[in-house]
């Protein structure tokens, strides 16, 4: 009956992490698109996306994350035979990407908090990419373990989630140029303004 509960709160951990994980990495390139925002816009977007960073790193995506990891070893204690297949051995490594990917994003809210983020935001949206990548990596390790697929129906479904990630990026890089050509035309109509 533990094996349930574990398993059960394990799913609620890793729902409520990746979520978290997914909406913080949009809410970087949010502030770092900031800058291209006028003063005051410019500061009141920075704060408040701080703000909103924080909290959903402190009181969200890292308590599930905390629940996440203590719910795996919870199930790894109830049936520890898991500990000796090579698909728990993958999982567990990809997980540890993962673990590396939260804290890091831990380290770019007080980069981006001091104004010391070096990353553009097409950088960041590729870095966005990351967790969707490792869930889809852990999921079918768990559902295939050692009968992993490696079938063309495999590779269709790989090609399908590569072009998905592909087309949200142009679509990030229409946004973006569609935003500094307004950007522009704003600075110019202001400075047409000033000179009459």
């Amino acid at each position: 009956m533990a094996y349930y509960w574990f398993k059960a709160f394990h799913i609620f951990g890793v729902v409520a992490w990746f979520a978290g994980l997914f909406y913080l990495a949009r809410l970087f390139i949010y502030h770092v698109e900031a800058d291209m925002e006028i003063e005051p816009a410019q500061s009141i977007l920075k704060k408040q996306y701080s703000i909103m960073e924080k909290r959903l790193y402190n009181i969200i995506t890292t308590p599930a994350m905390v629940l996440t990891v203590a719910m795996a070893i919870g199930l790894l204690t109830v049936m520890p035979e898991y500990l000796h297949q090579g698909w728990m051995h993958a999982k567990l490594g990809f997980v540890g990407l993962l673990l590396i990917y939260h804290f890091y994003c831990g380290r770019l809210i007080k980069q981006l908090e001091n104004g010391e983020c070096m990353w553009n935001s097409k950088t960041l949206r590729l870095f966005n990419e990351g967790p969707t990548l490792l869930l889809v990596i852990i999921v079918m390790l768990v559902i295939f373990k050692n009968q992993f697929p490696t079938s063309a129906t495999t590779w269709l479904i790989v090609a399908l989630t590569i072009s998905f990630l592909a087309t949200i990026q142009l679509y990030a890089r229409k946004r973006r140029l569609d935003k500094e050509r307004e950007v522009a035309e704003a600075t110019d109509k202001t400075k047409q303004a000033l000179s009459s």
